[in-house]
């Protein structure tokens, strides 16, 4: 009789988890847009990092937010043009399908392109305010927590900030190219807590805030410690 193989349940950790922070170095860039032409053609030119800057980092700028649109793309098309379609349509981007800021561009650019074929008389309309867009370049910062134990990683989890928790679930994702975050790979692969971690990777980023994230993530991480 054979035994399915399953990870082994560790209580100490393969290799500590230092929890890291990250601040954005926001700068504007050349592109702008007046029309949505204009916004098209800015979304195909501009830098990595204003698509990384107007999805992911909106996620951390706004996430106490409960209501409203979750990038800045959908935020503009619906108050500086009108669009509330075209709004939900950027809206319904969720960044954790993406491990490569391109391909997260070419959604976006995929969307705008369909909306104007459906919409084209919206192309040459002039926005009651103009998009900047801006790109963000990230600067990790470590912070003093360091987790030896599921224990101390759960105090850690208490006593860093939200954008500590930003970082390691939502940005992680593009740095490590894996649909995934730190806090679940670190659970997996040095914990031996498959399911803790899966369940760490369904929690819903975009109906609540980085607090309430937060929170979930502490009462996952609680229930394995028994």
């Amino acid at each position: 009789m054979t035994t399915a193989t399953v990870p082994t349940l560790v209580h100490t950790p393969v290799k500590p988890f230092y929890f890291n922070t990250s601040a954005g170095l926001v700068r504007i860039t050349r592109q702008k847009a007046n029309t949505l032409s204009e916004f098209l053609d800015a979304l195909r030119e501009c830098p990595e990092g204003s698509i990384f800057q107007h999805s992911f980092r909106t996620l951390q700028e706004h996430h106490f937010i409960r209501e409203g649109f979750s990038n800045d793309f959908a935020h503009w098309a619906v108050s500086a043009c009108n669009e509330p379609s075209l709004a939900e349509g950027l809206a319904s981007v969720d960044v954790r399908e993406f491990t490569s800021v391109a391909e997260l561009r070419e959604r976006f650019v995929h969307i705008v392109e369909n909306f104007l074929q459906r919409t084209p008389a919206a192309a040459s309309r002039t926005a009651r305010e103009t998009f900047y867009f801006c790109a963000s370049d990230t600067v990790v910062i470590p912070t003093s927590f360091v987790a030896n134990t599921l224990q101390e990683f759960a105090e850690g989890l208490r006593g860093v900030t939200v954008h500590c928790i930003h970082h390691h679930f939502i940005e992680a994702r593009l740095r490590l190219k894996l649909m995934s975050n730190d806090f679940s790979q670190w659970l997996y692969e040095d914990m031996g807590l498959t399911e803790a971690a899966r369940q760490l990777n369904r929690i819903d980023i975009y109906t609540i805030t980085l607090e309430d994230v937060r929170n979930q993530i502490i009462r996952i991480v609680e229930r394995a410690l028994i």
